[in-house]
């Protein structure tokens, strides 16, 4: 699962609208859009922003364990 698939995937988990994350990132829903479905590049910094917007660690994105991990941060 690429990174773009992970963001996507804790988002729609935790209920969390493009237009939050949008906002926080400051550019427009749009733009998110094209990160979120891996046709723009995601920052080192927005992926920050972003694992703090979806209250999880930076980190969780890079795990292979991926799937175990997200049900637990979405339980």
């Amino acid at each position: 699962m690429k990174l773009h698939e992970k963001i996507k995937a804790i988002r729609r988990a935790k209920n969390i609208t493009q237009s939050t994350i949008a906002l926080r990132l400051n550019i427009t829903v749009q733009a998110y859009s094209f990160k979120e479905n891996g046709k723009r590049p995601i920052t080192t910094n927005e992926l920050e922003i972003i694992a703090s917007v979806l209250e999880v660690p930076a980190s969780i994105f890079f795990e292979e364990d991926f799937y175990l991990k997200l049900n637990k941060t979405t339980a």
